[in-house]
């Protein structure tokens, strides 16, 4: 990641920042940082990443990166794109996330019976207690028996 990033960026205002589109982008990439920040983007290759979001199936919009934008596993972090899926608009899982529920033992979890408990306190439980889950396929609630 030491390559810098020598696109175009088209400043629209102090806190927005354009990436035109090239050959074969069906958006522009739009970029929320300062100018102190962009310089050091240019160096960590993010809006690569931006530019690559906007080349995706049935993207709408624009290939968007909030401030707190760094490194990702496809999209950066902090990426944001919004799929048409009658145009094959697609979910990418680097733009959803790899580490989606990647909590600590320390994190607070809301119990269906209203009260919180620190993961590792659930995962004690397992074994003694039936923890219902939702099927997205089916979209249903069942609680093992």
């Amino acid at each position: 990641m030491t390559e810098e990033w020598k696109g175009i960026f088209k400043k629209i205002d102090d806190y927005r920042w354009l990436l035109p589109k090239k050959e074969g982008m069906r958006v522009p990439g739009l970029i929320y940082t300062s100018e102190k920040m962009l310089q050091h983007l240019r160096m960590d290759r993010t809006p690569v990443q931006v530019a690559n979001v906007a080349y995706l199936p049935g993207i709408v919009g624009k290939s968007m990166a909030m401030p707190d934008i760094h490194w990702g596993y496809g999209f950066p972090i902090g990426g944001v794109a919004g799929m048409d899926v009658a145009s094959d608009g697609v979910i990418s899982p680097g733009g959803v996330g790899y580490d989606i529920s990647c909590l600590s033992g320390d994190s607070l979890i809301l119990h269906n019976l209203g009260y919180r408990l620190k993961i590792e306190e659930f995962e004690r439980m397992w074994t003694d207690e039936k923890i219902g889950c939702f099927n997205f396929n089916s979209g249903e609630f069942a609680i093992p028996e």
